[in-house]
């Protein structure tokens, strides 16, 4: 076989892998490097339980800035073999530039990537399990209100999930979220404050459950 033979056949064998995507096979990349994994560590154990050779989720905490996190996703997302049915990421505006946080969304979208994003915290997801707030909050306020509603919360607590969901309604927080979307709609990324999309991944994981 002539070497241009040769590269057009590993040419067409890279084509066909390329169309090859996994049914049900996540990646999840976080920004943080525990207290998003270890909520969504959660799911994955429940699902292995139940469909543990049916559904493959990769949940990776990278602990970096936003566009280097997309970047991260992208990367691992191109070298996938076979492809991933979903990736997403996973991260917050926190103390990011508008700008930062913009690129970084419009980035995920212009590669297929979904986005499940807290504005400006994580916490504001766990928050909505308990009460309907549009006050745009920092951080550290939405600590102190779990700490009000768990009697302690903790970041990287290893059974938040466990905990929300014994003390917190999970329906009323899909139906809070769903309403500060719909209030922030006409806004840039870094302007939907407060707003939050983690329930949409929430809510293609709960499939399996």
């Amino acid at each position: 076989m002539g070497s241009d033979d040769l590269f057009k056949k590993r040419k067409l064998e890279r084509r066909r892998k390329k169309r090859i995507i996994a049914p049900d096979r996540f990646l999840i990349v976080c920004e943080g490097e525990k207290t998003e994994p270890n909520y969504f560590k959660s799911f994955k154990e429940m699902i292995n339980q139940k469909k543990k050779h049916s559904v493959d989720i990769e949940i990776k905490g990278e602990g970096a800035n936003t566009i280097s996190l997309v970047k991260a996703a992208i990367q691992l997302k191109e070298q996938a073999n076979p492809d991933y049915s979903q990736v997403w990421c996973v991260f917050d505006k926190d103390s990011f530039t508008n700008e930062q946080f913009n690129e970084a969304c419009q980035m995920a979208e212009q590669n297929d990537i979904f986005l499940a994003y807290s504005n400006e915290s994580f916490e504001l997801w766990y928050v909505l399990h308990f009460e309907y707030s549009q006050s745009a909050l920092t951080r550290y306020q939405y600590v102190e209100k779990l700490k009000s509603y768990l009697g302690d919360y903790k970041k990287n607590q290893k059974n938040i999930y466990e905990l929300l969901n014994e003390h917190g309604n999970q329906k009323m927080a899909f139906s809070y979220a769903e309403k500060l979307c719909e209030n922030v709609k006409c806004e840039s990324y870094a302007r939907k404050n407060p707003s939050t999309t983690v329930h949409r991944l929430v809510a293609e994981l709960q499939r399996f459950i």
